[in-house]
């Protein structure tokens, strides 16, 4: 079987679906090694020491997630996140400059079912984001709960990824000067339940937090939008009324009460093209940066002046969606649906 694989696929091909395939293995992997291997070495083994040293490390160094992290322009640039970026590929397209005199607040849409277009654009250098964009540095925010994990925290801060925690936030765009960049994505786990094939519908109506921060902090705040994110797999819905159905809304409900997130049924490719499988299909993600909209500095702004500049936010988005569709894959008809 892996000869037949390896007959079908020339080398650049193989070390592209390689380079994808590692990426969420690795992170579980990582989380074993830590939930598993290091209380076993501490009881089980001589070596505890080195899990006393490791949960050490992490007490003494706790804050240090929340204070714009440990990232590693090593690690950015490892030649792996260019196979990833070209198994798709991944682009990354600027239509204004960024003056390094200001911070940010890039805000991304839609959330698909990975986030792929952010995590190669922004939390690595495969796209070239620091030629890009000179003097700006980026922030991933995501889920606080990875950086509870004594190796995963290391491995995801080397990136660039940050806590999406208001006090985190806070830090990296009011404490560590000018040209930062933090990006968010909006929608959460939450929109990720609508992306489909062909779907352009957001997740963003009652999301006005990262508006609100904005206010606070007086970060400009900028739209942008990945095309192609929504298809790289298919989602199912199975039909009402179906033991399908009912399984599936039975396990997201536990998944969601557990975890505090939301469990996607989807399927990508396999590891042939044609094949039924896990991996993402191998179609273009575009991610394009729009154009800053500045944002006044007010330390408790009022209902209506977070709606006003909300509604701002998702017409500058929905301009940016319309100029660009056509030219990444979608008719002209496609219209942005938020919900």
């Amino acid at each position: 079987m892996v000869m037949a694989f390896l007959s079908r696929l020339d080398l650049q091909e193989i070390l592209q679906t390689l380079s994808v395939m590692q990426w969420i293995p690795f992170y579980i992997f990582l989380g074993c090694t830590s939930f598993l291997l290091l209380p076993y070495c501490l009881v089980f083994t001589k070596f505890w020491a080195l899990s006393v040293l490791t949960f050490a490390w992490l007490a003494y160094d706790w804050d240090t997630h929340s204070q714009g992290g440990r990232r590693s322009d090593w690690v950015r640039k490892w030649t792996i996140w260019k196979y990833f970026k070209n198994y798709f590929p991944v682009k990354l397209v600027k239509t204004h400059d960024l003056s390094p005199k200001h911070n940010y607040i890039i805000a991304n849409h839609p959330h698909g079912i990975l986030c792929y277009g952010i995590f190669v654009n922004i939390a690595t250098e495969a796209t070239g984001f620091a030629r890009i964009f000179p003097d700006i540095t980026p922030f991933v925010a995501t889920l606080e709960g990875l950086f509870w994990i004594p190796i995963v925290r290391e491995y995801i801060m080397s990136m660039g990824v940050c806590p999406v925690s208001e006090m985190a936030l806070k830090y990296i765009l009011t404490t560590k000067g000018s040209g930062n960049a933090v990006v968010i994505v909006v929608g959460g786990a939450a929109e990720a339940l609508l992306c489909r094939p062909g779907v352009s519908t957001l997740y963003l109506k009652q999301r006005k937090g990262f508006v609100k921060l904005a206010l606070k902090t007086g970060a400009y705040l900028i739209p942008s939008y990945s095309f192609g994110e929504n298809e790289v797999y298919n989602q199912e819905t199975f039909p009402e009324g179906t033991w399908l159905r009912f399984f599936q809304k039975t396990f997201q409900s536990t998944f969601k009460k557990i975890l505090g997130l939301n469990f996607c049924t989807f399927h990508g490719r396999g590891l042939t093209q044609g094949s039924w499988g896990f991996l993402p299909f191998n179609r273009p993600i575009t991610t394009v940066v729009g154009e800053p909209l500045p944002i006044p500095k007010i330390k408790r702004p009022s209902k209506e002046t977070v709606d006003k500049y909300h509604a701002l936010y998702i017409s500058a988005l929905r301009k940016l969606f319309d100029q660009h569709k056509v030219q990444y894959g979608l008719p002209e008809t496609q219209e942005l649906t938020i919900i």
